[in-house]
């Protein structure tokens, strides 16, 4: 296919995001009707979701056929690192791009919608103003949390290409940050200098004196499943 007009390959990646994110409302669906008893409702739409899959895979390899492994017995060790190489290459541009533009700028438009509309629908609909504001809050917060997790996501990677390149093992810091806990199930990182205000945990909060029951804002996950943040660190081999 031919990739030079700029158009075709908008398309393309727009026609992979979004067989990607119908592969995950579907599977959303799917457990959704599982809970509900529709075991049946739950398997189609699992099986759709794994169609969408294969389309989402038929996009992005076009995208990036120095990516498509034909005979993978008929590649080189250096073949296979260069494809490993590219696929670190690209996660790293992927959670860099979203730590550094993508959810700051979300955040921020998130802050400046609520202020906007928050103030023309309160003299509207009070009930509905105050349910958006409520959303536009979520969201920013969200937003928010969610950056550093990209940055450490980034981090990880790097450190990950670095040891393929031969430069060492991938690890972490054998101290970990202070004051600083990692949530084991999504990655969201607790910082005392700005706490959790929504869940009255003022900032300054040690995380020791978190209540046992506060929960992760981002995944609801207890208090015990964080464990002390360690940041990626290349290792002597």
């Amino acid at each position: 296919m031919d990739l030079s007009k700029p158009s075709t390959q908008a398309n393309l990646e727009a026609a992979f995001g979004g067989e990607s994110m119908a592969n995950r409302k579907y599977l959303f669906f799917a457990d959704v009707a599982k809970k509900l008893g529709h075991n049946g409702l739950s398997k189609l739409f699992r099986e759709t979701a794994a169609q969408e899959t294969e389309h989402a895979f038929a996009h992005f390899r076009l995208l990036h056929p120095e990516l498509v492994i034909k005979d993978p017995d008929s590649l080189s060790d250096a073949q296979k690192q260069a494809m490993l190489q590219r696929c670190l290459e690209l996660a790293i541009e992927g959670e860099t791009y979203e730590y550094t533009t993508m959810y700051p700028e979300f955040a921020a438009q998130a802050r400046g919608d609520q202020d906007r509309e928050a103030e023309s629908e309160f003299k509207e609909q009070i009930s509905e103003s105050r349910e958006h504001a409520g959303l536009f809050q979520t969201a920013a917060k969200n937003f928010g949390l969610l950056t550093p997790i990209e940055q450490h996501h980034a981090e990880t990677y790097s450190v990950a290409l670095q040891a393929l390149q031969g430069s060492g093992v991938p690890g972490q810091a054998d101290a970990p940050v202070p004051g600083k806990w990692i949530c084991k199930v999504c990655s969201m990182i607790y910082d005392p200098a700005q706490g959790d205000p929504d869940s009255g945990i003022a900032a300054g909060t040690p995380f020791e004196s978190i209540p046992d029951d506060w929960q992760c804002p981002i995944c609801g996950a207890r208090k015990a499943s964080f464990v002390p943040y360690r940041e990626a660190e290349l290792k002597p081999a």
